[in-house]
């Protein structure tokens, strides 16, 4: 997936990829989250600022919540 550097990703953007993670992957939202993490970001937080690292964890949070 191409995303500009420039832009800031929303929380629903986040909930909306990991929960693809999650089906694509057959994986727990834990796993989901750290695949993100990893292939997405890189394994760099500041990969697309803090900004959109806030809402990649606000995104994580919601849909373990859910999950319960």
């Amino acid at each position: 997936m191409t995303v500009n550097n420039g832009g800031k990703l929303s929380k629903e953007y986040f909930v909306s990829y990991i929960q693809l993670v999650m089906n694509a992957r057959t994986c727990s939202v834990e796993e989901a989250c750290r695949f993100v993490l990893e292939q997405f970001f890189k394994g760099n937080k500041h990969t697309f600022g803090d900004y959109s690292y806030g809402n990649f964890l606000s995104a994580c949070k919601e849909i373990a919540c859910f999950q319960r």
